[in-house]
């Protein structure tokens, strides 16, 4: 009983509980989403019990990540001209080496923006 907690549960006997359980209802939901889905009334039901599992419709691909979302890029320290064009002053690996080399900037024009790769540097223009 010590190992079991203090109502003498086994945590293998709460999985294989919730197995079952989840196994039984899901079955459930089969039996009742197809029964409606051949009276024709699946329309309110088909909401709460989805679609029959051999009417389904296939699942879009994934799109590919681009790398902005996968965080393949640059860090980069800028200056912007006051005709709004950008020029880079640095490139960084990582945000912590940029952010600590732009620490003791004055310069209101000189910034720091992470750049995905394959990102044209006209973006970093005003």
């Amino acid at each position: 009983m010590t190992n079991n907690g203090p109502f003498g549960v086994d945590p293998e006997d709460f999985d294989r509980f919730a197995k079952e359980a989840s196994d039984g209802l899901r079955d459930v939901v089969d039996q009742v989403g197809k029964i409606f889905g051949q009276s024709g009334a699946g329309g309110s039901w088909g909401a709460f019990f989805g679609e029959p599992s051999a009417q389904r419709k296939p699942e879009p691909e994934p799109e590919p990540e681009t790398t902005g979302e996968t965080g393949d890029g640059v860090w980069a320290i800028y200056t912007v001209d006051s005709d709004g064009s950008a020029h880079i002053d640095q490139l960084y690996a990582t945000e912590l080496d940029a952010l600590r080399a732009h620490k003791d900037n004055v310069d209101p024009a000189r910034r720091v923006r992470f750049l995905p790769y394959g990102v044209s540097v006209s973006v970093l223009e005003v």
